[in-house]
């Protein structure tokens, strides 16, 4: 185990959580186990980086902002190239773990006509980043803290220690296990999956899920709805902004984009109700592109989005 630096400078948002390299596949339909669609020709091919952290980051590192990654890479030919996209996209990566392992990948089949895809997954259990591995300098000088849920003891410890120095704390919750409802409660503003709250809650209907987490949380409380758009609880005002209409040619990422422009939005000092049209434009532009970091959009692209549907000039805030 080696680090890549020692932590340092003062950045806007610190990330601590997955990557990947993804193999995206491009199909004309699904495939099925038999019939006409069980051997299906490969409409286009190619190979991206992502992961729900770095998507994240690169989309607040798009927009304007400085960031850090906190997470394990892996010593193999992919474990090489996340870094030097991260490294691309101005991630600092001074508190970076690299491993001897595989990196995390992903095959990834998009299905052509609806954008929607299917992920396969795989990240040896030597990338797990342990509670000791956290750096408690890395908060010292930071507006906000962005986790996951992939390694959970870490991204708990990460958010207990940022929320002790008066730092907000966003999080991508896209599982449930034991360990989630303890995560939630570490969280400044937890954003969760579609599929989560009724998990949590037993409750089908996002509204009556997100009121039933009312009585664990007294935070702003965010559902992201894929193409229904999203909703948030802003103390007992329900929000629901629904989702920009495009050309989806890939959803890969969209929840990742629509975090990190969350992110810029509320460090902007927006309105709820504006931070999540503002997140849903951005995820908007990223569906019409291929790939999960390459999706990502630019602070001026998200407000032209969101000028077009109201036929206004975009003002920044």
């Amino acid at each position: 185990m080696t680090s890549t630096g020692t932590a340092d400078s003062t950045c806007d948002v610190v990330g601590l959580g997955a990557n990947s390299v993804d193999y995206v596949y491009m199909l004309p339909g699904y495939p099925q186990a038999s019939g006409a669609r069980a051997k299906m020709r490969v409409s286009a091919h190619f190979l991206t980086c992502g992961g729900q952290m770095v998507t994240a980051l690169a989309t607040c590192s798009r927009m304007g902002l400085r960031t850090k990654y906190i997470g394990t890479t892996g010593t193999d030919d992919n474990g090489r190239r996340i870094r030097e996209e991260l490294g691309r996209w101005t991630i600092d990566v001074t508190d970076a773990i690299i491993r001897d392992v595989p990196n995390q990948f992903a095959v990834i089949l998009v299905e052509e006509q609806t954008g929607e895809r299917i992920v396969l997954w795989d990240r040896p259990d030597g990338l797990r980043l342990r509670e000791r591995e956290v750096p408690a300098e890395a908060f010292l000088s930071v507006r906000l803290l962005h986790v996951d849920d992939v390694d959970q003891d870490a991204a708990i410890r990460a958010a207990r220690l940022a929320r002790d120095r008066g730092i907000p704390v966003t999080s991508d919750i896209d599982r449930l296990n034991n360990l989630t409802e303890e995560l939630v409660a570490s969280v400044t503003f937890p954003i969760f999956a579609e599929h989560v709250p009724p998990a949590l809650t037993g409750e089908h209907d996002p509204e009556r899920a997100l009121r039933k987490l009312r009585r664990r949380h007294d935070g702003l409380l965010c559902v992201t709805l894929g193409a229904n758009g999203a909703m948030a609880l802003d103390g007992d005002r329900l929000l629901y902004v629904p989702a920009f209409k495009v050309d989806a040619a890939d959803t890969t990422g969209a929840g990742d984009v629509f975090r990190g422009a969350f992110i810029r939005a509320l460090l902007d000092g927006r309105p709820p109700e504006d931070m999540l049209r503002f997140a849903n434009a951005a995820a908007a532009v990223s569906c019409t592109r291929v790939g999960a970091i390459n999706g990502v959009p630019s602070f001026e692209e998200t407000l032209g989005v969101m000028a077009a549907e109201s036929h206004q000039p975009p003002s920044p805030v």
